[in-house]
């Protein structure tokens, strides 16, 4: 059996599927982090806090295209296109709330910052703290469909 060889570009591009392991981990931990910053902001009252949070939300939001690029294109080609059902239905539909979770955070966080709000609205905090609640989900469904969590 021969070994694979983790600095070979060919292994790196073209695994089944390794391209999306890879790249939602970027949203997750910029949305998690992002979230902490805001409580953080609201806590201490400290605007750098906020501007932390608004630029993770910010990199989430953009980091959720290639998230959502590559799970489709993980389906497609590593479950060969199979009916979606079962684990994998609740993994998208998790995964299509969260991210639409973490853009309606990060609009509202910009629109915030147009207005030159000091502090954004409580309800936001909650959406923040739904969204990361709704990313957990996501990842934790999504490891039993590689294989980690079995």
């Amino acid at each position: 059996m021969a070994t694979l060889n983790p600095f070979d570009l060919r292994t790196v591009l073209l695994a089944k599927h390794a391209q999306h392991v890879v790249l939602i981990h970027f949203p997750i931990a910029l949305c998690l982090s992002a979230v902490a910053f805001d409580l953080l902001a609201r806590w201490t009252h400290r605007s750098e806090f906020s501007t932390v949070a608004y630029w993770n939300f910010t990199l989430a939001a953009i980091g959720t295209v290639p998230a959502i690029i590559s799970g489709v294109l993980g389906w497609r080609f590593q479950l060969e296109g199979q009916r979606i059902k079962g684990i994998l239905l609740y993994h998208m539909l998790a995964a299509a709330a969260s991210t639409l979770l973490i853009l309606t955070v990060w609009i509202s966080h910009f629109r915030s910052r147009q207005k030159s709000e000091a502090n954004p609205s409580s309800w936001l905090l909650v959406l923040e703290l739904l969204g990361a609640l709704c990313i957990t989900i996501t990842g934790h469904l999504g490891g039993f469909l590689s294989g980690v969590n079995q």
